[in-house]
């Protein structure tokens, strides 16, 4: 009898065993590895960038500051960025409560979704092979497990441009506009995650609707004239919400100098990213990579002051820190270190600073795109569809990082990392394909894989990293060459463990990424993570870490703001966001005059008279971070005017001659009793 039931239970089980598929068992074995790559030793990493985590425990505070995105508890300034991948975050806080984890897993969750749609699109049109070559490569991608492991909007965004090239697709081969209306819709909530940075996947799906999707041309036009209206409405709504409100009843904008989300999209999130700007390559550039005369507009509480006035702060005691060798950003040299990009150029891509977060497998996309070109040539095979979408996406992330004159940081490599992936997984079947056929496909694939082996190479010697595989490397690499020309039908074979192979350098250079917590502002694999003193990421040597580069604010100063009396609304204001986030997380009520970088107009004298007149606020931090760049009107004011309290006050024994940053010297200034001084 028991043997019956058991025999009876057991068939069930056999029953759905048999209905999993290998390949069911081979993307699940591919998702938990991008699992573990996202998610091992997450919590070291803290609270990573700090500033936006600062913003997300703001927005925390009211529906005020979660709609504005305020940066700081008083709501003085926003952040830098639309809302979407903040929203996320802070519901996330909002539900499983506020810490790291909360934070930080929203982009580890998005990181792997990413890598199983991209496999979703893959898989029906190449086939299941190169949808499982696809999605591994996006999964051990460096730069996209390293944004997967912070908490910049980088993961999220990944994933609503990869789910948009799936309605895309879905769109040119059924000719239907709704399908069209939500790939609009998800590029538009992609904008609202990192503003004109995911349009860069728009030319490709509008060339492969216009070339590929039935009907005629003037209703494919149609189409995308309707779907590109609702990519601007989506993409427009929060901005214009924002823009109309008056500026005396939101936060002044973020790394803005005329005070509109319009101007931060298109400006210092946009354009100026490309034509140059303060922090680009070889140059300082407009602070906000503007094309004109700066605009005016009313500062928060008074009229703007013109930019720069005050006299320009001293150069930091003792340099930069370790993530920033060369300079702060802006600065002299600013732009040639890791964190920045180094030169612009057609080699860029596969420089000390971009290489290794990216660069191993261009050699085969590039080659792989190629061989899809060669068998996939009709306007309505699906596969050619989709070499324009994800190639062309590939392609637009390549040129656009390779010649931007403004900030890039490495991290920003992540968003080339589907397309990359897509055009190595479905070209290693085009080219074994071609291989099987003709003496031309086998060139062509002889010379994707030697290339690639090359360029792995150089990589590895980089980044001194894996030496012991380069003997591997070039053997497996002749071995899968040397089966293509003797054994053409082992070809697939031969391109598919050829691939594997190639896959392993990225994979555990990924991996790098578990090594030790970094500094959440500049997220990478390998040695260009940027760690800050006096510890890394997470943790200092001391407890929990709370600036941006793993530096806590000075215990002597948390412990002078407990005791003195202090602002009504703010405790402390200080000259940028990079000194007030810390305090921010320690549950002070602290606000930045100048933004992140301390020199935005969001703050005039006036208006911290009026602040000051009111009790609202009254201890001034001004120094610290980003010293070399110009303050604002009521930065030059405070230190004219203001009292400047003792340094034996405030600093600890351990916050050192540098005092509150790690940047350089702080100081700090009592403005009770100067209100009128400041308003004049």
């Amino acid at each position: 009898m028991n043997g019956a039931v058991a025999a009876a239970l057991a068939r069930p089980q056999r029953a759905v065993l048999g209905r999993i598929a290998p390949r069911h068992l081979a993307l699940g074995a591919i998702l938990a590895g991008s699992a573990v790559l996202n998610v091992n030793r997450l919590a070291q990493n803290g609270y990573a960038n700090t500033y936006y985590s600062a913003a997300v425990k703001s927005m925390l505070g009211s529906l005020h500051n979660f709609f504005f995105v305020a940066y700081d508890p008083g709501g003085l300034v926003s952040v830098d960025k639309p809302p979407l991948a903040l929203w996320a975050q802070a519901i996330s806080a909002k539900v499983f409560g506020f810490g790291p984890m909360s934070l930080l897993l929203p982009s580890a969750i998005a990181g792997v979704l990413a890598v199983a749609a991209l496999y979703r699109i893959v898989a029906p049109r190449f086939g299941t092979v190169a949808g499982l070559l696809s999605a591994a490569a996006l999964a051990g991608f460096p730069s996209l497990v390293a944004v997967a492991r912070d908490n910049n909007p980088d993961a999220i965004l990944v994933l609503l441009m990869v789910l948009a090239c799936g309605a895309a697709l879905r769109a040119v081969e059924t000719g239907r506009l709704r399908s069209l209306v939500w790939c609009a819709v998800l590029v538009g909530l992609a904008f609202n995650t990192k503003m004109l940075a995911a349009y860069l996947v728009v030319p490709g799906i509008a060339v492969a609707y216009v070339v590929c999707a039935p009907g005629s041309v003037r209703r494919r036009l149609v189409h995308l004239t309707a779907a590109g209206l609702v990519m601007v409405v989506v993409s427009g709504v929060w901005i214009t919400a924002v823009d109309l409100t008056p500026a005396s009843a939101r936060p002044w904008v973020g790394s803005t100098r005329d005070n509109s989300e319009l101007g931060l999209a298109l400006n210092y999130n946009g354009l100026g990213r490309v034509a140059g700007q303060q922090g680009g390559p070889g140059r300082t550039g407009r602070p906000y990579g503007g094309f004109g005369p700066l605009a005016g507009g009313r500062a928060a509480g008074g009229p703007l002051p013109p930019p720069g006035a005050g006299p320009p702060q001293q150069a930091p005691a003792g340099g930069p820190p370790p993530g920033l060798r060369g300079g702060p950003p802006g600065g002299p040299g600013g732009s040639r270190n890791g964190a920045f990009g180094g030169p612009t150029g057609p080699l860029r891509l596969f420089s000390d600073s971009l290489g290794d977060q990216g660069a191993w497998l261009i050699p085969f996309a590039l080659l792989g795109a190629g061989g899809i070109a060669l068998t996939a040539r009709r306007r309505r095979d699906p596969r050619f569809a989709a070499l324009i979408v994800l190639g062309g996406w590939f392609l637009t992330e390549a040129v656009i990082l390779s010649v931007s004159g403004g900030i890039v940081h490495p991290y920003y490599v992540s968003a080339m990392g589907p397309g990359l992936a897509a055009m190595v997984g479905a070209g290693a079947v085009a080219l074994a394909g071609l291989a099987r056929r003709s003496g031309r496909g086998i060139a062509l694939t002889a010379v994707a894989i030697g290339a690639t082996v090359a360029v792995e190479i150089v990589l590895i010697g980089q980044q001194r990293y894996m030496s012991w595989f380069v003997p591997v490397l070039v053997a497996g690499g002749a071995a899968a060459i040397a089966l293509i020309v003797v054994r053409r039908h082992l070809a697939r074979a031969a391109v598919i463990g050829a691939v594997g192979l190639l896959l392993v350098t990225p994979v555990a250079f990924a991996s790098t990424t578990w090594s030790s917590p970094v500094s959440g502002i500049f997220p990478a694999a390998g040695k260009s993570q940027q760690p800050g003193p006096p510890g890394l990421g997470g943790r200092t040597r001391s407890g929990p870490a709370g600036g941006p580069f793993g530096q806590r604010a000075p215990a002597g100063l948390e412990r002078f703001l407990r005791t003195h009396p202090s602002g009504s609304r703010f405790q402390l204001l200080t000259q940028s966001s990079m000194s007030a986030s810390s305090l921010i997380l320690d549950g002070f009520k602290v606000g930045s005059m100048g933004g992140f970088n301390g020199d935005d107009p969001a703050l005039s004298a006036k208006g911290l008279a009026r602040l000051v007149a009111r009790g609202e606020a009254r201890y001034v931090e001004v120094g610290g971070a980003f010293p070399g760049r110009r303050a604002n009107s009521a930065t030059a004011a405070v230190q004219r005017y203001c009292t400047r309290v003792p340094s034996a006050d405030w600093q600890s024994s351990r916050s050192g001659p540098g005092g509150f940053s790690p940047f350089g010297q702080s100081t700090l200034y009592d403005c009770a009793g100067h209100a009128a001084q400041l308003a004049a």
